[in-house]
C-alpha cells in the first residue's frame, strides 16, 4: 500500500501544544518537551504507511483507530479517502473513552464542522 498523507484536525494540533507544555512545566525542560513532541509527529507519519495496522475502536466513534506511543501516549485518527486524520492525542493517562463518548467525529475533512 502506498503511504498516504497525514493531516491533523485542530484539536489534534491542540493536544500536541498541551503536550508541550506539561512536559516543559514539569520537567523544565524544553528541550525533552520538544523532542517527544517530535517523537509524536513522526509516530502519526508513519501511521500514513500502515493506515489500517491500527486498533479499530468503532465503540468510541465511526471510522476510529488508535495506535499506542511508548505506553504514555494513544494517537486517535480516522483513515479518510485521501489521508490519515490525526484526532486527538492523549498523554499521561487521560481517558480517550470519556472524551469520546458522545461526540461525534465530522463524516467529513472540514475542520470547521465542529
Amino acid at each position: 500500500m502506498r503511504r498516504i498523507d497525514v493531516v491533523y484536525r485542530p484539536e489534534a494540533v491542540d493536544d500536541l501544544e498541551d503536550i508541550y507544555r506539561f512536559i516543559s512545566d514539569n520537567s523544565e525542560d524544553a528541550g525533552t518537551a520538544r523532542a517527544v513532541v517530535e517523537q509524536l509527529h513522526d509516530r502519526c507519519r508513519r501511521i500514513g504507511a500502515v493506515p489500517n495496522g491500527g486498533t479499530p475502536r468503532d465503540d468510541l466513534a465511526p471510522g476510529l483507530r488508535t495506535v499506542p506511543f511508548k505506553r504514555r501516549a494513544v494517537i486517535a485518527y480516522r483513515v479518510l479517502p485521501d489521508a490519515v486524520e490525526i484526532t486527538n492525542i492523549f498523554y499521561g493517562g487521560r481517558d480517550l473513552e470519556a472524551l469520546y463518548r458522545g461526540r461525534p467525529l465530522c463524516e467529513d475533512n472540514d475542520p470547521d464542522a465542529h
